[in-house]
């Protein structure tokens, strides 16, 4: 542990920033493995509010600093291609 008091701060602001950052993680992964449920299903209504959200909390993580930019792209494209895959069948 850090001696300088400014240096403990630090250290307890970036772990709770770090358990922030998790849980919306771990939420943009809920939202994907929702999608890809509707997807074998066929409620499309459901389907594209589930896409909708999944989007909506990749571009949040980008603007918030959780993710970077092209990471949230390639969430995104490979989501729905996962998607178009499920349904062709």
């Amino acid at each position: 542990m850090a001696n300088i008091k400014s240096a403990k701060k630090r250290v307890l602001t970036a772990e709770r920033n770090r358990l922030r950052n998790v849980a919306f993680k771990t939420s943009i992964k809920t939202a994907v493995k929702k999608v890809l449920e509707l997807a074998k299903a066929d409620d499309k209504d459901a389907l594209n509010s589930a896409m909708s959200r999944a989007y909506q909390l990749c571009d949040k993580a980008v603007s918030k600093g959780i993710l970077h930019k092209n990471t949230a792209a390639r969430k995104k494209s490979r989501l729905t291609k996962a998607v178009n895959k499920l349904q062709v069948k």
